[in-house]
């Protein structure tokens, strides 16, 4: 199918039934339940969307939910896809092209990560501030779908400066301090190696993970600005001398939950 033709079929869909947003937020793992902070809220399974992949990954409720938050027409995603289980990069990009449909100008995109940086603890919450991509495929390959953007789009500024500097701030006032650094993505699904660890610490980069990367080139492609907030869940291969697993990671986002969904929210009240 003509990909303008299956994004406008899911976006009808989507519009038909929770109308209209200017803020989109993406859900990590253990974020899920945020979206019950919504006023008047309507909601969809991924399910019931024309082209719409499923979400696989436990904890993933595979829902999009959209109302009301500090005065705010917000539409989140209750679990995200990922290139590791089997969809190509047009699909995980799919719902940020959706979002784009309904009016959305700002994306938070969050995620559970491993810490690369030696000075990282497990419960540490970054910013990210750049990213790069080890999975060697790139959600814009193909035809260019000009109603979005251009053929060749800028990437040297993907997370907006100001939505930044506003994230230190909420966290400042409420009393903890975020890290900010570069997220790499790797496809997963395996943890990586402890050589490849090595091997982009010397690259750059402060944390690893599966997503976020194509969400945030689609976004950028679109027009919209980007925050990106991680959660540092574990320590990536190698760092300690023990095993990596994903009760690790959903135990260690269970953990500081609250304090990561009440930045989200104070972001959320101080946006433009």
């Amino acid at each position: 199918m003509d990909e303008m033709k299956r994004i406008n079929l899911a976006a009808d869909k989507v519009m038909a039934e929770l109308g209209h947003a200017e803020i989109g937020v993406i859900l990590g793992s253990g974020l899920g339940d945020f979206a019950g902070v919504l006023r008047n809220a309507a909601r969809i399974p991924y399910s019931e969307i024309p082209s719409f992949p499923r979400s696989t990954v436990p904890g993933h409720a595979g829902m999009l939910v959209c109302g009301e938050l500090h005065g705010r027409r917000v539409v989140m995603m209750q679990g995200r896809f990922h290139y590791y289980e089997g969809y190509s990069m047009k699909d995980v990009t799919l719902p940020v092209r959706v979002m784009q449909k309904m009016g959305v100008k700002t994306l938070i995109v969050t995620n559970a990560c491993g810490g690369v940086n030696l000075d990282y603890e497990p419960g540490d919450l970054m910013v990210i501030s750049d990213i790069f991509s080890m999975t060697g495929v790139n959600p814009l390959m193909g035809e260019n779908l000009d109603e979005f953007g251009p053929r060749f789009p800028d990437m040297s500024c993907v997370f907006d400066r100001e939505l930044r500097r506003l994230a230190h701030a909420c966290a400042a006032e409420q009393g903890f301090s975020l890290r900010e650094g570069v997220y790499c993505q790797f496809p997963g699904p395996c943890y990586e190696t402890p050589a490849e660890i090595r091997m982009v610490r010397i690259l750059g980069a402060d944390a690893v993970g599966m997503s976020t990367v194509p969400e945030a080139i689609a976004a950028r492609h679109g027009g919209m600005r980007v925050l990106g907030v991680s959660c540092i869940t574990n320590m990536a291969a190698g760092i300690l001398d023990q095993p990596l697993c994903h009760e690790e990671v959903t135990e260690t986002a269970g953990r500081v939950k609250e304090k990561f969904k009440s930045l989200l929210d104070g972001v959320i009240a101080k946006l433009d």
